[in-house]
């Protein structure tokens, strides 16, 4: 039975190591090498023999017709087609406010500088198929790639022991308006989509959650195409102050925990009492800790930088200011780390292992990037040169202050 143990004191080894996550052994690494290699050197051959090697289904093509994903949406019983349209609704709502709007500044008289918004062309999304299915994230990244305005969305996710994408990813695509849908996974799902194959062209940047493999093979392209964040196995933070029932919070990290074996799930607390909460979630892989007050846990958890990060405590909006590293954080007793998963419209598809320092929540300015402008006018262009030839003489780049002084003289 997992028990509640003093939090270690912070700088201490025993706190670092709750701080560090399991690195990418160098086997997942050298075999994401190698299947980059050879993707890259044979295209849809590679695809194909790789997915009769891994996933044990021997396939023809990849591609998987716009007639069978549209068919499965139809044949989904209505209470499922019900609770991902509602889903979808949620989603659309949340994120058309993470539309690109910024004002144009005048600098100075005849001096205008702003940006102006520029989808990807071609995005790529990739949604698990192993363990479990996940149409859920195949809203969550095709919703906001067509919101931000990206004009090709493709899916890419592993087949069946039939052959077959699961029905309800197919379903997903379907309600979610993807254009192309191919049954790849893995490191060759990811490989085809940062360099391309005859069939699947390649795409401007690479979204999605996947096993070791895929999140390796995502850390390898980069250069070549764009991704998203590294994001690995599911963790959730929860703090509580003993006012929550402790039941709830076992429920809360069991939900997180059975994601995979390596989910990681952390209980801070001030109080002794939640230990029930460890009793009642029976995953083997939870840590609890006791606090001496919700401000040290606020602390690990800037420190930790979950994914997933609860204040199940009183008040919890007034630590909300000071929490800068998390993917998403629940506020309250009734906010459970799951209901983001599904139905409250926020991106569930997050930065893990720590990523979180640096990374953020999926969204719409994931699916494309500002372009910036400048205008200048005869007005304007006289004001410069005041800049310009000081710093020019000072950086010993005489045409910079040249190709600015020659328009205001004339």
């Amino acid at each position: 039975m997992t028990r509640l143990h003093p939090l270690p004191t912070a700088d201490t080894p025993e706190y670092q190591r709750l701080l560090a996550r399991g690195a990418m052994s160098e086997r997942v690494q050298d075999t994401v090498s190698e299947i980059i290699h050879f993707v890259k050197a044979t295209g849809d051959r590679a695809i194909l023999e790789l997915t009769e090697r891994l996933d044990q289904v021997r396939l023809d093509t990849s591609v998987v017709s716009p007639e069978e994903w549209q068919h499965a949406e139809q044949a989904l019983d209505p209470p499922v087609r019900q609770a991902l349209a509602e889903m979808a609704r949620r989603i659309e709502a949340v994120h058309e406010v993470q539309r690109f709007q910024e004002s144009p500044v005048d600098v100075a008289p005849g001096i205008r500088v702003w940006r102006e918004w520029r989808p990807f062309g071609r995005v790529g999304l990739y949604a698990p198929g192993g363990r479990t299915v996940y149409p859920s994230s195949v809203l969550m990244m095709a919703i906001p790639a067509r919101i931000a305005g990206c004009g090709e969305i493709v899916l890419c996710s592993p087949p069946q022991r039939d052959g077959r994408i699961a029905s309800a990813i197919l379903a997903a695509a379907a309600i979610a308006r993807v254009t192309e849908v191919h049954a790849v996974g893995g490191a060759q799902a990811i490989a085809a989509m940062a360099y391309g194959t005859a069939r699947i062209r390649r795409v401007d940047k690479i979204v999605g959650p996947g096993n070791a493999y895929v999140t390796a093979a995502k850390l390898q392209v980069v250069g070549d195409v764009a991704i998203d964040m590294p994001a690995g196995p599911s963790e959730i933070l929860v703090i509580s102050d003993g006012s929550v029932d402790p039941g709830w919070l076992a429920a809360d990290l069991q939900a997180q925990a059975e994601h995979a074996p390596d989910a990681v799930a952390i209980l801070l607390t001030t109080s002794p009492q939640d230990q029930t909460a460890l009793e009642d979630a029976i995953e083997s892989h939870l840590n609890g800790f006791l606090v001496d007050s919700i401000d040290v846990a606020v602390a690990f958890a800037n420190a930790y930088a979950p994914e997933h990060l609860t204040l199940a405590c009183r008040q919890p909006e007034r630590y909300l200011p000071r929490l800068t590293s998390a993917g998403s954080i629940f506020l309250g007793p009734y906010a459970g780390a799951a209901a983001g998963d599904y139905a409250t419209g926020a991106n569930h598809v997050l930065p893990t292992g720590g990523s979180a320092r640096s990374f953020g929540p999926l969204g719409v300015e994931s699916f494309g990037r500002p372009v910036q402008v400048q205008q200048i006018d005869a007005t304007g262009v006289s004001s410069l040169t005041a800049v310009t030839d000081v710093l020019a003489e000072i950086e010993s780049l005489p045409h910079h202050g040249r190709s600015v002084r020659i328009r205001s003289q004339s």
